[in-house]
């Protein structure tokens, strides 16, 4: 059977990777930016920092920096709306996940027409979107380089899941230099949304050869790289083999996708609106003892990759142990245990069941579960 791998054609990787996404956005031509950031980057002084390196090269440059941090159907629109009114060529979202799916919203929208609504689900669209430049500040969500939307339905309260080859950013960057100084909370999440994403990559049944090694490549890394990157903020070497680590994660789930870690997270954002990074860590090692029951040997691969020593045990006994170490990792970088800490409640879960059932990231998940068995798995988590 033959499988299709997605990625943007120009991927950027190492300190000075602004300077030479700016070389290349000139050679393509580019005259109007509409950079899709948040207030927070834009407080920082980093949004300055860019929009002064594109209009040296005599690139015009408008910013809309309303995104929240669960971008939403409004943010769209808002966007879309000044893209439309400034008459921007191209779009260059500059953040983490929030951003660059809120740019990919609006570029979905400005050149297939409609609503981001529209678009819910697995290739919904037939028109390549708006040209969009992804400049990345945080490793963890990917959203850079994948072909992955995830937009919050204000009135149904519920994260839309979009997966669409024309959502695939024309080039994407990962400069160590703009994650340094970020929060160690920020970090924290985002290093455990990527192990999440390179687990769920690995368990997934569209797993092939290309993404499993992609997926184990980043587990190493991750595991000997977010501690310091979280305690040492400024440890540029930390931040740049995090930078790999999702990256190599974003590869392998953007073409092996996901699972209920990622179906069941999403409700949670949409639902309370909490922080993606960390509903994930928290459900991780629950949904993962439910795989084990049908793919013990991959979660053992998980644990060695992990660091476990996996010698003489038995692949159950091993999986086991890949879920003892993420939670110890979890816990190492102060992650709440569980999501009663997040304000979740036990009468919420009925709801939360259904909509992650229908959510597409858990379509690949190893084995399909029934409602009850997504009820426990949140009740465990709880």
């Amino acid at each position: 059977m033959a499988t299709k791998f997605f990625i943007p054609s120009v991927n950027i990787l190492g300190k000075n990777g602004v300077e030479e996404a700016v070389k290349d956005i000139k050679s393509f031509g580019f005259k109007h930016a509409l950079i899709v950031t948040d207030k927070p980057l834009v407080a920082i002084g980093l949004v300055a920092k860019v929009a002064d390196k594109l209009q040296t090269e005599n690139i015009q440059v408008s910013v809309f920096d309303g995104v929240q941090p669960n971008p939403t159907t409004g943010n769209v629109e808002a966007g879309l709306a000044l893209l439309t009114k400034n008459q921007c060529d191209f779009i260059i979202s500059l953040g983490g996940g929030s951003p660059h799916d809120c740019a990919k919203g609006i570029a979905l929208v400005a050149t297939n027409g409609g609503s981001i609504k529209d678009y819910e689900g697995v290739d919904m669209s037939s028109k390549p979107q708006f040209p969009l430049v992804a400049i990345n500040t945080t490793a963890g969500t990917a959203s850079e380089m994948t072909r992955f939307c995830i937009i919050t339905d204000e009135a149904r309260h519920i994260k839309m899941a979009i997966v669409d080859k024309n959502t695939t950013p024309i080039l994407s960057v990962n400069d160590p230099e703009l994650m340094l100084e970020k929060p160690a909370a920020l970090t924290a999440a985002t290093g455990m949304d990527a192990l999440t994403h390179a687990i769920e990559a690995y368990v997934s049944i569209a797993a092939n050869p290309i993404t499993d090694a992609c997926a184990i490549k980043a587990i190493e890394l991750i595991r000997a790289n977010l501690i310091n990157a979280v305690k040492e903020g400024h440890n540029i070497d930390a931040r740049e083999q995090m930078a790999y680590a999702q990256f190599l994660a974003g590869m392998a789930f953007n073409n092996a996708s996901l699972g209920y870690v990622h179906a069941m997270a999403h409700q949670l954002g949409g639902f309370y609106d909490l922080p993606h990074g960390v509903c994930n860590a928290i459900l991780l090692p629950y949904v993962q003892i439910y795989n084990a029951k049908v793919v013990p040997q991959r979660l053992a691969d998980v644990a060695k990759a992990m660091g476990e020593d996996i010698s003489d045990l038995s692949a159950e006994a091993s999986a086991m142990l890949a879920i003892s170490a993420i939670k110890r990792l979890s816990e190492a970088v102060n992650i709440p245990a569980t999501l009663s800490e997040l304000g979740v409640k036990a009468e919420d879960i009925p709801t939360l069941a259904e909509n992650a059932l229908k959510d597409a990231c858990g379509f690949t998940n190893p084995q399909q579960a029934t409602f009850d068995e997504i009820c426990q798995i949140y009740q465990a988590a709880l």
